[in-house]
């Protein structure tokens, strides 16, 4: 199980550091002045739902486990620290020293609690796992008189497990997580403070020693009601090193597929998962010289992101250059040019729609449930959670309106479509801008 709870960690250091710092990476850049996204959880006092700040998250999954099965629960989280700098007189927004930087910034210090409970204790009753952080100040000479002041606060919180039999003859238990910030905070209505005092990208890795977990993406069909059931706010359970059943749970605060993992091809964090990484990179190197130096004076990590950058080979920035991860086999040899688009002697190439006259997305249809679906058709949406995004679960039920039915040099059929309840869906088909299902996911309505 070793390789698969690394292959978690990984995933959660993802997790732990996406959005922690953004490009161009220096403290001056709007999008840095607003930090901490993702798995934030608050002092109460702070909370409130209007704002979207919350204190709690809530995992349920299911379990099956064996009779002397340990649940190990790995809690990680991310804690601001500031980091304050003093020139030898008072505190000051930044200061040079020997020819480098030093500003004003929160830092981020990482936190992982480790807590084992036998199944057998979950099965009787609630287990309340309290912790603790205390807080902390130290002090670090940078040269003139100057000194960098960290300083973070205390932490504490709550992880309640419980375990419940699932009703029915197939057996199987619901595994509940809550976690609480029970953090004191000394409320002046101020967001950044009130983060100081915040568990940051909170997630929990999930183990057992025996027994498996279930998918909550594809459940066997007789678990499905029970996953149905489960509530999960905040966070959402992933299987890590398996896609139906698993050992290791992931509970992410950012939507994931099972069985997710980092890219061997990536050199290392860039903080931003929605951006592709040769784009991210080549832009990380245009950088001039003096937003380099702001950059290194905002985080040490963005300085150690960017000398990686300076320092990349170009073979490992060539394997950034698009990879294949599957191919498929295509035998037998083709003469006519108009079945084999991709000769060198044909004008056109493969991926034109051009190549190939008999495709008409704006008039081609697909057959489902017996109907005709085409161009104008409308049709509810039922997302297949397996293999799709993960975000097209909330579309379950919705209507939406076919723009184009087209296939992929595979020979995969793919409906476009947009939704007749979203405001923007006039501009988003002049764009071209459509959301892509597959047949067996929608219902003519």
């Amino acid at each position: 199980m070793t390789s698969v709870f690394d292959q978690a960690r990984a995933v959660g250091d993802a997790v732990l550091y996406e959005g922690y710092l953004l490009y161009p990476y220096r403290a001056s850049a709007r999008k840095n002045r607003v930090r901490w996204q993702w798995g934030v959880l608050m002092p109460p006092l702070y909370a409130s739902e209007e704002r979207g700040d919350y204190a709690t998250s809530r995992t349920e999954c299911l379990l099956e486990p064996r009779k002397h099965t340990s649940v190990h629960l790995t809690l990680r989280f991310l804690q601001a620290q500031e980091r304050l700098v003093h020139d030898g007189h008072g505190f000051v927004d930044s200061v040079t020293v020997a020819g480098k930087d030093y500003t004003t910034w929160d830092e981020a210090v990482e936190h992982e609690l480790n807590f084992v409970v036998p199944v057998a204790e979950l099965l009787a009753q609630p287990v309340e796992l309290p912790f603790s952080v205390p807080p902390a100040e130290t002090r670090e000479c940078v040269g003139d008189h100057c000194t960098l002041v960290r300083r973070s606060g205390e932490l504490t919180g709550l992880l309640t497990a419980r375990l419940d039999a699932l009703d029915g003859p197939f057996g199987g238990t619901r595994l509940r997580l809550d976690l609480r910030n029970t953090s004191t905070w000394p409320s002046d209505g101020v967001r950044e403070s009130a983060l100081r005092r915040a568990l940051l990208a909170a997630h929990v890795i999930l183990a057992v020693d025996s027994g498996h977990f279930l998918s909550m993406l594809d459940p066997p069909e007789w678990a499905k009601p029970a996953v149905e059931a489960c509530v999960n706010e905040r966070v959402w359970p992933v299987l890590i090193g398996g896609s139906s059943r698993s050992g290791v749970m992931l509970a992410s605060p950012i939507i994931l597929y099972d069985d997710p993992s980092i890219a061997p091809e990536s050199p290392g964090e860039l903080f931003d998962g929605t951006e592709i990484d040769e784009i991210l990179t080549l832009r990380t190197m245009a950088l001039t010289d003096e937003e380099k130096r702001q950059a290194r004076a905002t985080d040490p990590r963005a300085a150690a992101l960017l000398d990686r950058v300076d320092d990349l080979p170009q073979e490992l920035l060539d394997r950034l250059h698009g990879t294949v991860r599957y191919l498929r086999s295509v035998t037998g040899e083709e003469t006519d040019l108009r079945a084999n688009p991709a000769s060198p002697m044909n004008p056109v190439p493969w991926w034109d729609p051009g190549a190939d006259s008999s495709v008409s997305p704006e008039t081609d249809g697909v057959v489902v449930a017996g109907v005709r679906v085409a161009a104008g058709s409308r049709v509810r949406l039922h997302p297949n959670l397996r293999g799709a995004d993960a975000q097209d679960m909330f579309l379950t039920g919705r209507v939406a309106t076919v723009r184009a039915v087209l296939s992929d040099v595979d020979g995969t059929t793919h409906v476009a479509v947009t939704l007749d309840d979203d405001p923007g869906s006039d501009l988003q088909n002049a764009h071209g801008r459509f959301r892509y299902f597959s047949p067996d996911e929608l219902e003519p309505t």
